[in-house]
């Protein structure tokens, strides 16, 4: 069957019904354009919005994010997720300002030698920003390409991953900053992963249909791993917190000192307490331990326990340059993960 081109059916539903409201929808600046793309990046738009405006409150330029400290950029980013994304932009900024004259580069090879850049964040940028006629496969252009044109098998096996990015190419109109627009809207409003909208959607009819897609398969079993979060304070009410290295879990962030027990359904936890000692010349007080909670990470289930203590001594000056003591007012500026800032927080 031969299809009409996307663009003929998309431009006109996007004028009508697209999401022009969107904040990072209103001006062609490169900085605005890439930062809604990176915060989007695995991110609901939902999610997104609140956190675009207070950073770009706080960083509203290239120049100012280059300049800006990693401490305030990783704060402000608290809570959104996938901090690698925060610590990448603030790389990439550095890398505008310092290589490309504080604009972002003009050439798809250019722009994607920027931390955290691929090719389709790229691609979408170059289009917004200097109407180019640039394709996107992003997860939402993904799905609504393999759909439309009955593509079979694992949407991303290498075949399938460069007929797509074929496709991308071929259905991309001259005018691509509205046709990205729209085929990203369509994702998120009609072309979802489970529950697809067909009814309503403004492809039905030459679409091959959502049948032509692989079910979704069930997410794997995460597998799980225990943890105890020592939630420790000193004699005038201030927190123990320790700042995570930038690789790894939380790269970053200030967080509760993580202890992994080698019992973790133990009552007795003195091993906990010998640990604290050991590294940070900690003398704890244990005074209560609070029910397992679970946050889930991209590959796995991080079951832990919060166990409060009262610090009796504070170590030494070397074993303090890996810990600080904090004010409940200091804790509100701090880049602190999700689960932890409700802990401390209750937000």
């Amino acid at each position: 069957m031969k299809r009409p081109p996307l663009a003929e059916l998309l431009l006109p539903w996007y004028a009508e019904a697209g999401r022009h409201h969107l904040p990072w929808r209103q001006n062609r600046d490169t900085y605005r354009l890439y930062l809604a793309e990176i915060m989007l990046q695995q991110t609901r738009v939902e999610t997104v919005q609140p956190y675009y405006q207070r950073f770009l409150a706080r960083f509203p330029t290239w120049q100012s994010l280059a300049a800006g400290d990693l401490d305030t950029v990783l704060a402000l980013w608290s809570g959104l997720g996938y901090y690698a994304r925060a610590r990448n932009a603030h790389a990439a900024a550095q890398r505008v300002v310092q290589v490309f004259g504080g604009e972002f580069p003009h050439a798809l090879e250019a722009a994607m030698t920027l931390p955290g850049v691929g090719r389709s964040t790229a691609a979408a940028v170059l289009a917004s920003a200097y109407g180019q006629r640039q394709a996107i496969l992003d997860a939402n252009a993904r799905r609504v390409l393999f759909r439309y044109h009955g593509l079979r098998g694992a949407p991303r096996d290498a075949a399938n991953e460069r007929r797509l990015w074929q496709l991308a190419e071929q259905e991309t109109p001259a005018q691509a900053h509205d046709y990205n627009q729209a085929i990203q809207d369509l994702g998120a409003l009609f072309c979802l992963s489970r529950r697809p909208r067909c009814a309503n959607c403004p492809l039905q009819g030459p679409c091959a249909g959502p049948e032509t897609a692989p079910a979704v398969a069930s997410p794997p079993v995460k597998p799980r791993r225990p943890a105890w979060f020592l939630f420790a304070r000193s004699d005038d009410d201030r927190v123990l917190l320790e700042q995570r290295p930038q690789r790894g879990i939380w790269g970053g962030l200030w967080a509760l000192p993580w202890f992994v027990p080698a019992d973790p359904a133990a009552e007795d936890f003195t091993a906990l307490q010998q640990w604290a000692e050991g590294e940070y010349a900690l003398h704890l007080e244990i005074a209560a331990a609070q029910p397992w909670r679970q946050h889930v990470f991209t590959h796995f289930q991080l079951d832990y326990r919060v166990i409060e203590a009262r610090l009796q001594a504070f170590g030494t000056a070397e074993t303090r340059s890996k810990t600080s003591l904090f004010s409940t007012d200091q804790l509100a500026t701090l880049a602190l993960p999700s689960p932890l800032r409700r802990l401390l927080l209750g937000h």
